[in-house]
């Protein structure tokens, strides 16, 4: 860089010069010191690769890659374009290369040595010092010399690094001069774990190895993730400090959260990873908190009732069998995943579990909790202990701070990490309930979505909701749980080809994000637009194929249509679970003075929860609740008298009147 100026000059000056530019261009710069690097061309020690490259491809077969695309795409590829490989390095530090040469070119030798004990037997010394110098004093004169002239010396090159950890398998061990025994039933490796960029380096390197000595892959299973990044989008540096300071988040969210937001994101699928102090708090919001809570809140109960959990999987109640249930099931697809080594997998069905658990079964059961003593109300408390410490277990490789946590206090032994993984067979099973249930979550989800659209409070109750399935029976056990969940008088249960007949059209409408799609089509989105108007389009699995293009889940959108629904209903799609189709729900909105003054009494006993609360009252406490409202409310007051006093455990009730109070207003005294 420093000629530039005074070639130029002298250029110049001798009137040669016709032009100077400056032209700006990415240029090689050393990773670790950031100097600029020059690149030539030097003499180099190469593996014949290409000798054993079809082997390699075949023996790829073998590997199991998460993700499974690595397999025939990146690695697959790289195999079947496979070079032969420089494994030389000009440099002082590294393993020497075990070479020695004639330094004639009129008497050429070249010997390789595989043992300390084949260079004892040629230069007659025992080494101790495998590295330079000491390694390269070591000569002897060429037998294939006649004049007794030139001398073996060890090339100048080392082994490049790569080599060295390709070779790790069997020189960990030192094998095969020791532990061949122990080697044997120790390769290939279970399970590897590297960056997706190590198809062309360990990965790769391991991979060569293998083949050329072993004839066999080096490991069976590669989860080979992303790369992290900082918050600026760039690769997460320790010199930009472009990333979250690790300890303030240990301090904070707890090393637990880093732990799961890492796991349970796409970089463990090969996707890059954005780094974010927002994204590490969403696991404390998600998995963390509603994990610890479901403990407390079975602490709190069980303690009001002077009990305590124990292991019991015997109760009938459909809630417990579909939480029992649904575990096992969780037991059976976390081991699946996490053998396979889809970790990512195991935190996914790990979370919707514990969904299941916190959102639907302990709010379902909240009644039978508040009467812990009872027969009914001891069995939510036994299955939530049961259900709470397999969930910990499973929990163990995921979350090992909170779920040794729970465990012990659950248990009182001595620790989660030190007990078994769990069995399928400890839970029992029943396909049938827990698909069932998991539609009537899906169809209560679809209609909270519809309410919260539509402004409508939950407290406030509907006359009518319609679900349309494929199979109506399914459900039919659970409606119930269906209309108390949503708050709605009246759940009808019909088939999709039911409501077709009554006059509800249902279908599909596909809309093409433009400007998601342009990049990717260039001037193939327009067809594509148009097919999604004409109706040339399909929706096959996950795919959706427009135009006879496959699009990508963030090019389009899929809304379903209603038609007939009526002035006062709105319509909501279940999506599809498990080995359901889905449907669509369909809830009528209008809202009488009846359904109007429930709704009020409901807001009522929320706000009485509040004072609860903030008076610091214990769960089973009993209260004299006395309620003054307006003038306007004195009629739902009395209609409603009993469920407020029964849902805020209230012993006696009085009402008064003050007209300057608002509509929705109410003053609350407890004692």
């Amino acid at each position: 860089f420093e000629a530039n100026t005074p070639i130029t000059r002298a250029l110049r000056d001798a009137g040669l010069l016709v032009r100077h530019e400056t032209y700006e261009h990415p240029y090689p710069h050393c990773w670790r010191c950031d100097n600029p690097l020059i690149y030539r061309a030097v003499s180099s020690w190469f593996v014949e690769v290409t000798k054993i490259r079809d082997r390699m491809v075949e023996l790829n077969a073998d590997i199991d890659w998460v993700p499974g695309h690595i397999k025939d795409g990146s690695f697959g590829q790289w195999l079947a374009g496979a070079r032969d490989w420089s494994i030389s390095r000009n440099r002082y530090w590294g393993s020497p290369i075990p070479v020695w040469q004639s330094d004639d070119p009129r008497y050429p030798r070249t010997d390789a040595y595989g043992s300390l004990d084949e260079l004892e037997a040629d230069f007659g010394v025992r080494l101790t010092d495998l590295h330079r110098p000491a390694i390269d004093e070591l000569t002897r004169p060429n037998p294939d010399d006649p004049t007794g002239q030139s001398t073996m010396r060890r090339v100048p090159e080392v082994l490049d690094c790569w080599f060295e950890s390709g070779s790790m398998p069997f020189a960990q061990v030192h094998y095969p001069f020791e532990n061949a025994e122990w080697f044997e039933h120790h390769y290939p490796g279970d399970f590897i774990v590297e960056y997706n960029g190590q198809t062309r380096g360990w990965f790769y390197t391991l991979h060569v190895l293998a083949t050329a000595l072993f004839d066999r892959p080096a490991f069976t299973t590669c989860l080979a993730h992303g790369i992290l990044l900082g918050d600026d989008g760039r690769k997460m540096s320790k010199s930009l400090k472009n990333y979250p300071d690790v300890r303030e988040v240990f301090d904070r969210d707890g090393a637990d959260a880093m732990r799961w937001f890492l796991m349970s994101s796409p970089v463990l699928r090969g996707g890059n990873l954005i780094v974010t102090e927002q994204g590490i708090r969403d696991s404390v919001r998600q998995v963390l908190l509603p994990l610890w809570n479901t403990w407390y809140f079975l602490q709190l109960y069980a303690g009001a009732a002077g009990t305590s959990g124990s292991v019991s999987t015997a109760s009938t109640d459909v809630l417990d069998r579909y939480v029992m249930a649904r575990v096992r099931e969780a037991v059976e697809g976390m081991t699946s995943a996490l053998e396979s080594g889809d970790i990512a997998g195991a935190t996914a069905t790990f979370g919707d579990t514990l969904d299941s658990v916190t959102n639907w079964y302990v709010r379902r059961s909240r009644d039978r909790f508040w009467n812990a003593e009872t027969p009914e109300g001891q069995a939510a408390v036994d299955t939530l202990h049961t259900v709470l410490e397999v969930l910990c277990r499973l929990a163990a490789p995921l979350l090992p701070l909170v779920a040794e946590e729970v465990w012990r206090g659950l248990t009182g032994e001595r620790s989660v990490h030190l007990t078994d993984w769990p069995m399928p067979d400890e839970l029992p099973s029943d396909h049938a309930l827990v698909g069932g249930m998991d539609g009537i979550r899906a169809a209560a989800s679809a209609v909270l979505g519809l309410r919260t659209a539509a402004g409508l409070r939950v407290r406030l109750p509907l006359s009518t909701l319609t679900v349309a399935v494929e199979d109506p029976a399914a459900l039919q056990p659970y409606v119930g749980l269906l209309a108390d969940e949503v708050n709605v008088k009246d759940v009808r249960l019909v088939s999709i080809a039911e409501a077709e007949a009554a006059g509800v059209g249902v279908s599909q409408q596909l809309t093409v994000n433009a400007r998601a799609a342009g990049p990717r089509l260039g001037k193939d989105v327009q067809g594509v637009i148009k097919a999604s108007k004409t109706g040339d389009w399909s929706v096959d699995g996950d795919a959706v194929v427009c135009g006879g293009v496959a699009l990508d889940p963030a090019e389009y959108e899929l809304t379903t249509v209603v038609e007939g629904s009526g002035d006062h209903s709105v319509v909501g799609q279940i999506p599809a679970v498990g080995d359901g189709p889905g449907g669509f729900v369909l809830l009528d909105t209008t809202v009488t003075p009846e359904l109007e003054a429930e709704g009020w009494a409901r807001d009522v006993i929320r706000k009485v929860a509040d004072a609860r609360r903030d008076a610091d009252l214990h769960v089973s406490d009993r209260i004299v609740l006395s309620l003054t409202v307006p003038p306007g409310r004195s009629d739902a007051l009395d209609v409603h008298r009993d469920m407020i006093a029964a849902e805020t455990l209230a012993t006696e009730l009085h009402g008064d009147l003050d007209g300057q109070l608002g509509d929705d207003d109410v003053r609350i005294t407890l004692r």
